[in-house]
């Protein structure tokens, strides 16, 4: 399973490690996710959801419904 934001769509992003020498090597800066359950009540069901630390911002601040019926807008979710 691919370590992607299932409401933001967020993925890893490359870059580089630097030593104090300037060398560079490549490296992979991945996404903070959560695997948490939430409680859609316009649907009367539970979901689980893999989602980044931004994510569960929006959560707190829109509130959940809002939020997934703004991911399927985009096409990100599908559940």
């Amino acid at each position: 399973m691919s370590r992607v934001c299932e409401l933001t769509g967020k993925k890893a992003m490359s870059g580089n490690n630097v030593s104090f020498a300037m060398n560079k090597t490549r490296r992979k800066f991945n996404v903070n996710l959560f695997k948490k359950r939430f409680y859609l009540p316009t649907e009367d069901k539970w979901i689980t959801l893999r989602v980044s630390a931004k994510a569960l911002k929006n959560i707190n601040k829109k509130g959940i419904t809002a939020v997934v019926k703004e991911a399927r807008a985009n096409g990100i979710l599908s559940k």
